[in-house]
């Protein structure tokens, strides 16, 4: 069976019970083989048969259960615009319905002798009900219909019943009898109970809307035209018009538009994006070369190998949209107790409002009814729809202070239970910049002061005209990076071997050993010697001769960023497994390995096989986080349990990312963690006091105490426990604010 993958957007989903049902209901179709919903994107990668499957089968599929499925391949534009279009109504509706339920709150508690006070909360509190957070009560009839429920069911229900008995008590206020305990007003709880998970949905769709713009982002990052010969002539194309064997030309400077090979030329090209390498790699005639890599110094011809999706790019692209739909969304833990909380709430309700009525039937109508609001009142999902948000502001707020941004609550609740922690070498562990570690002179022909001074500037003036990163790192540590001397003449650069030109009355050969032979440079023994030390110790090497006599050898690398070790060293205190992927050489990779106190390393990884390593250790039931920089990087970070990025990366790394050490400081890793198990810890508590709070009171208010004291709770009060239920949430939420990071 031959079956194709396609990424498709889902509308309507509120909540991860949602994306569970859209889930469901496409595996049952016939010809589907898989369908991961990712509610964060608000989309779903599905696997299917095209011969007994259809998208207009799929789409029907989901319809039947209140939600819509687009199938149509929606324009870039089109969809980043409704994004925006969204994420606008979220937080209009959110500013809105606070600035209705603040006055409703204040007159509620502090103005009960306000004149024509019920019908003023009324007014006040129908925008919040009937418009701002119509959308509970919605999606709570469509999933009614279909017999299910979930957060949406709680919250409709519960500021549903407080609005509509309030509404009751303010049209006929003496219905109840003598006992009076129907006229209490209830709206302050009904619209506070929206805010704040209107509150959580901006959050939500925020977090959604920063996500999906990673693809976008790495869209791009590709060529919209190329310059092609065809009959003879060099013609400027759209990059849709490019074919497999074109001869497209490339001048320094420009990106590279499709895969293929080098037919003519030779030039430095900056493979950074995609192999997160900061070092430029010499290409030559049969060299292969990677659309939308940069190429630097020289004119190109290749030819067109791969086009449109069989790009690196593209593949790149694709490992993104495949990765993040593929990773299942955490089931919160409101929600899984949600579908079955709220059922047993109801017939708890109905069960109380019948006993009473046939058991205590003395006790009349208005007592009946009174129990069975009791226990919906009581029973609202105030404390329960704060315990997660509440803790994660304070939490990301506290990461914050550290420059961690930890973008949802699933990163937070993912981290805190990684097994293995993959970390990316360039710009990760090191710094990602080639800098000078020693300059060694002869020894055996030792040169003055002065001849040394003369000769290093001499070099820094030489290497300011070269765009080499070597050239750079050489003029850093010479400290002349800006108005060098310009009196260097006959300069000439073999691009990526070396320069040379006369300073003075002296002709200067700087570059690779090989380089230096050929221009019949003598090598004194003992830096000979040293040479072939540092090359065992992955190093590169720089030689430094004048008038064809080698005086000096630079030793160039990649250095490991200060906090490094530390970093890797604490973590695996904390039980964590340390492991580095790089797309550099083993011998390289070996030695970053061994100073940062890594025990496991894989090098020589591209793109493709970062993401199947993160992909296997996952299937072997390990927890992986990944931690990354580059565009190279970024498949892996959407495939990962949880994807780190250093701030100081590429846009398209950190947007992949969930979490974000915002100066690039590896050393953030341990105090992100600290504060992702207190905050996780937090929502715990709070969950459980929640639910505590309702399995003991629930009973009360339907009157399990009434046979044996004459009690019966009054509704005001089932109100006011509700309400603090709601501030033991929000200040065991405040609490996480004052804990030391230990």
């Amino acid at each position: 069976m031959k079956t194709i993958k396609e990424i498709y957007k889902v509308e309507g989903m509120s909540c991860t019970a949602c994306a569970s049902s859209v889930n469901s209901m496409l595996s049952s179709v016939e010809g589907v083989v898989t369908a991961n919903v990712n509610f964060a994107n608000q989309t779903v990668l599905v696997e299917f048969d095209p011969l007994k499957a259809s998208p207009k089968q799929l789409e029907d599929a989901v319809s039947k259960i209140g939600y819509s499925l687009i199938t149509d391949k929606v324009l870039m534009a089109d969809e980043e615009a409704g994004e925006a279009r969204r994420l606008r109504k979220a937080r209009i509706n959110l500013f809105s319905s606070f600035s209705f339920a603040i006055p409703v709150f204040i007159i509620s508690m502090f103005l009960p002798d306000l004149p024509y006070r019920n019908w003023i909360m009324l007014a006040l509190s129908c925008p919040v009900m009937f418009w701002f957070g119509r959308e509970f009560f919605v999606i709570a009839w469509k999933r009614a219909r279909h017999l299910t429920t979930n957060m949406d069911t709680l919250v409709a229900m519960g500021s549903g019943t407080a609005f509509l008995f309030s509404l009751y008590n303010t049209f006929f206020p003496s219905s109840a009898g003598p006992s009076g305990m129907a006229s209490h007003m209830y709206y302050e709880a009904a619209v506070v109970i929206i805010s704040f998970i209107l509150l959580g949905r901006f959050l939500e769709e925020r977090a959604r809307s920063k996500t999906s713009s990673s693809i976008r982002k790495l869209l791009n990052l590709g060529v919209k035209t190329a310059r092609v010969i065809r009959n003879g002539e060099e013609k400027e194309v759209l990059i849709s018009k490019v074919r497999i064997g074109d001869i497209v030309v490339i001048r320094p400077g420009e990106k590279i538009p499709v895969d293929g090979h080098v037919t003519e030329g030779e030039s430095l090209v900056d493979e950074s994006m995609i192999t997160g390498e900061s070092v430029p790699v010499m290409k030559k005639t049969g060299e292969q070369l990677i659309g939308a890599t940069l190429n630097q110094t020289g004119s190109l011809l290749m030819l067109a190998e791969r086009i449109g999706e069989q790009t690196v790019l593209a593949q790149i692209i694709r490992l993104v949209q495949e990765a993040q739909g593929s990773r299942a969304p955490v089931q919160k833990t409101v929600d899984r107790i949600a579908s079955v909380f709220v059922p047993v709430v109801i017939c708890i309700a109905v069960l109380t409002f019948i006993s009473w009525l046939v058991f205590l039937p003395g006790m009349g109508f208005s007592h009946a009814v009174t129990a069975a609001v009791s226990v919906l009142i009581i029973a609202c999902p105030c404390a329960l729809g704060l315990a997660t948000p509440t803790a994660i502001i304070v939490g990301l707020g506290k990461a914050a202070e550290h420059g961690i941004l930890i973008k949802d609550a699933q990163s937070l609740e993912e981290f805190c239970r990684l097994d293995l922690l993959v970390l990316d070498k360039t710009g990760t562990i090191t710094t990602g910049k080639p800098s000078v570690s020693e300059l060694r002179w002869d020894e055996s022909n030792p040169l003055p002061e002065e001849s040394r001074d003369e000769v290093s500037a001499a070099v820094a003036s030489i290497e300011w005209r070269s765009e080499h990163p070597y050239a750079l790192a050489l003029c850093e540590y010479l400290d002349i990076t800006r108005n060098p001397d310009t009196t260097v003449t006959g300069f000439e650069s073999v691009t990526g071997k070396g320069v040379s030109g006369f300073y003075g009355n002296n002709q200067y050969h700087i570059g690779s050993p090989t380089y230096v032979a050929d221009k019949g440079c003598s090598v004194p023994p003992g830096l000979a010697e040293y040479q072939q030390l540092l090359r065992k110790q992955a190093f590169s090497v720089v030689f430094i001769s004048q008038n064809f006599r080698v005086l000096a050898v630079a030793a160039i690398s990649d250095s490991i960023k200060p906090g490094s070790a530390g970093a890797v060293r604490e973590l695996k205190e904390m039980g964590l497994q340390i492991h580095m992927l790089s797309g550099d050489s083993v011998a390289i990779s070996s030695q970053v390995a061994s100073k940062a106190g890594i025990d496991y390393f894989k090098a020589e990884a591209s793109p493709v096989e970062k993401s199947e390593y993160i992909r296997d250790k996952r299937k072997s039931g390990l927890r992986v986080g990944m931690v990354g920089d580059g565009i190279n990087d970024s498949p892996a970070l959407a495939l990962a349990d949880v994807g780190i990025a250093m701030g100081t990366g590429t846009d398209i790394a950190i947007e992949s990312a969930s979490i974000i050490l915002l100066k690039g400081d590896l050393a953030k890793l341990a105090m992100a963690l600290k504060i992702s198990r207190q905050t996780v810890k937090t929502i715990r508590q709070n969950l459980f006091w929640a639910f505590f709070y309702n399995v003991i009171s629930i009973p009360i208010a339907a009157g399990l105490l009434f046979p044996f004291t004459g009690f019966l709770l009054n509704p005001m009060i089932a109100g006011a426990a509700m309400a603090f239920s709601s501030v033991s949430v929000v200040s065991n939420s405040l609490l996480l604010k004052t804990r030391k990071i230990v």
